[in-house]
């Protein structure tokens, strides 16, 4: 106890210098040439509320903390993550207040961005203004002058290019002159929040604001006039808010969102943007699926011949490699998934996805906030459901999170790409592509009819009938930055494997002992039998006497009307800790590893092979894996989810009507699509 106290006392010791900013000004790129990481916090609405925390690097001479925190618009929030971030910003709850406080502002588009400026003066806090997205407005036919713009704020002002990192040094003197003067070294007691509410002050602080920009901002003398009157002629064909030129987005983001924007066109492109993306989830990863596989398989081997047939010799080569390496082989496929999206997003292009699908989402009781939320969920359910918080609404807050759980997240993938390469050859990955569409379609479609029905019955039995409102800053396009891009797809994916990973492994070695006793060593005559038939056999025997079986045929008579036995049961059971669980567990319950043969090509056999004991029916079939695929479209298994539901809502109504509604719902389905497809003859 006294250590943490220790040591808690040394970092409120240590100056703390928080950056704040509107979302896309730029602050995670200083933040990076300030503490030498690579880290981001995610550009448009939606994100989590996270707070990246470093020393600045010793070679910048400054012994200070920097916290990079979530985009804010002003200081008067207007959604639970914003409130979160503004009562952080006054007193963070380890580091306290900030000495001192920088301020992205993007200089592109000065009127918006200097009113956070003035709030965060007049509540006392010791401001440096970073000028940002220089090149910008220089392609407008502007530049700005910081020097004129610092005397009329009465704070240092310094510009930043974020691509070459030029002006950092200059913003470290300022850094170092701040964290050194009087105003530094007082806390903040009360906080002076302006009430922008009031709509004379407002107005005044917009007209304090024209002024400046006014005075600030210069025509560029090499801009050529033809340039600008294109761009004039353009933004006179858009709505847009105020009659300057200087706040308008540049010509070539112009141009693109003619297309990207487009009612007919913009869903075409994004339609066709989504497939290319799972294709590419088949085609990219296939080698390096390859490489994970072989990589198990020979570690499954090897362990096998050092360890014998042993109860410890099996739980290491089947109970552990070969569990967790039947779902790590699906890793490449998540990282490029991870990797697509970062470009996407830092491209500009996913605001404006959340643009597209705003009228249609509001058509079902949502609007574009929804849209990265859900989005997220195609990662995971988790930091999708929090990432709500920017939903003022509360009644859209919810229904967001209802529906969240049905976006196929990525813990869902392996058991999709299992699926698929059984119903298609793993060769065929253009069959591959169009079938994980196919189901990611599907799944955003049914999450979308489900939202729709749930926000009818909300209407009729709740008074949640707050305002709804969407605003949206578009970014402008920009070159994804490679290097920032990767270090972020791979993060993601780490913590993907340290999520998973263990569950993972305890999962696997619960699930070889229920499949390996009590009868670990059944007697089976081997006369006239090779040593292959004798293992097989062995194996049989051993999972049909084990507490696995036990636990699967208590559950067969529900498992029977869709098509189901008791080994398929047993890898439903252990999906509730982990969905992806159910490759592993499979893998187990069929024993498909042994001696090392190639994982996933072994468990696509085994589940070829595979016969409901008694009928001699096969197990898995066209019509069976459809309808597994359907089940986990929409059955509610991760227990994270539902704890992490009841956490964010306040109650267990919404968790227990998600697991009940859409537990209850993905049986019925199955048992229809198992059912119909055999009838019309797909078996």
């Amino acid at each position: 106890m006294y250590s943490d106290q220790t040591e808690t006392l040394t970092k409120k010791r240590i100056p703390l210098i928080t950056l704040v900013g509107q979302p896309n000004s730029g602050k995670t790129t200083i933040f990076n040439f300030l503490s030498g990481k690579n880290f981001k916090t995610v550009n448009y609405p939606g994100s989590t509320v996270e707070y990246y925390v470093s020393r600045i690097l010793s070679k910048h001479a400054v012994d200070a903390n920097i916290l990079d925190s979530p985009g804010i618009i002003s200081l008067v929030p207007s959604s639970p993550d914003e409130r979160l971030s503004v009562k952080a910003l006054h007193s963070h709850p380890e580091y306290g207040a900030p000495d001192l406080v920088i301020v992205t502002v993007d200089s592109s588009q000065l009127s918006r961005h200097l009113l956070l400026v003035r709030q965060l003066q007049d509540s006392g806090f010791n401001v440096v203004v970073a000028l940002t997205m220089i090149d910008i407005l220089h392609r407008k036919g502007f530049d700005i002058s910081e020097t004129k713009l610092s005397q009329l704020l009465g704070c240092k002002v310094v510009r930043i290019n974020g691509k070459t990192g030029e002006g950092i040094d200059n913003l470290l003197g300022a850094v170092k002159e701040g964290i050194t003067s009087e105003q530094a070294g007082r806390r903040l007691i009360e906080t002076r929040t302006p009430n922008s509410k009031r709509k004379e002050k407002l107005l005044e602080s917009y007209r304090e604001i024209e002024s400046i920009e006014n005075e600030v901002l210069f025509t560029l003398k090499s801009a050529k006039d033809d340039s600008r009157s294109s761009l004039a002629s353009i933004n006179e064909q858009l709505i847009v808010l105020g009659n300057n030129v200087r706040n308008r987005p540049d010509e070539n983001t112009l141009r693109l969102d003619k297309i990207l924007l487009h009612k007919f066109w913009g869903l075409a492109v994004f339609a066709l943007i989504m497939s290319v993306t799972f294709t590419l989830i088949f085609w990219l990863a296939a080698p390096l699926m390859d490489l994970v596989n072989d990589g198990f398989s020979i570690a499954s081997e090897f362990a096998f011949q050092a360890l014998g047939d042993t109860w410890y010799g099996n739980l290491v080569s089947n109970g552990i490699i070969s569990g967790v390496g039947s779902v790590m082989v699906f890793l490449p496929q998540i990282l490029i998934l991870f990797l697509i999206l970062g470009l996407l997003e830092d491209s500009g292009y996913l605001a404006r996805g959340a643009m597209l699908v705003d009228k249609p989402l509001s058509a079902i009781g949502l609007n574009g906030k929804s849209f990265v939320p859900m989005l997220s969920g195609f990662a995971c359910a988790i930091p999708a459901i929090m990432a709500t918080r920017t939903i003022s609404n509360k009644r859209e807050r919810f229904l967001t999170i209802f529906i969240v759980p049905l976006m196929s997240c990525s813990a869902r993938l392996p058991v999709y790409a299992l699926l698929t390469a059984f119903l298609f050859p793993p060769e065929d990955t253009l069959m591959g592509g169009i079938a994980m569409t196919a189901i990611y379609l599907f799944s955003i479609a049914s999450s979308l009819v489900i939202a729709s029905i749930a926000n009818r019955l909300s209407k009729s039995i709740s008074n949640l009938n707050d305002p709804s409102s969407f605003i949206l800053e578009l970014p402008a396009y920009r070159k994804p930055k490679l290097s920032v891009v990767g270090a972020n797809s791979f993060n993601n994916a780490m913590q993907y494997v340290r999520k998973a990973g263990p569950v993972i492994l305890y999962l696997s070695v619960i699930l070889w002992v229920l499949t390996y006793f009590p009868n670990h060593t059944p007697q089976i005559d081997g006369a006239g039998r090779s040593e292959e038939e004798i293992v097989e056999l062995t194996n049989s025997e051993r999972i049909a006497t084990s507490y696995a079986s036990y636990m699967g045929k208590f559950l067969e008579p529900v498992l029977e009307p869709i098509g189901m036995d008791w080994r398929v049961g047993v890898s439903l059971v252990a999906t509730l800790a982990a969905r992806e669980v159910f490759v592993s567990s499979l893998a187990l319950m069929f024993k498909v590893t042994e001696a090392g043969d190639d994982i996933q090509n072994s468990l696509l056999d085994a589940m070829r092979n595979a016969k409901i004991e008694g009928t001699g029916m096969k197990l898995f079939t066209t019509a069976t894996s459809i309808g597994l695929i359907v089940f986990f479209v929409f059955a509610l298994q991760c227990i994270s989810t539902i704890a992490i539901v009841r956490k964010e809502t306040g109650s267990w109504t919404i968790p227990a009507l998600q697991l009940i509604a859409f537990t209850g719902l993905a049986y019925f389905l199955t048992y229809i699509t198992v059912n119909g497809l055999r009838f019309i003859g797909v078996n």
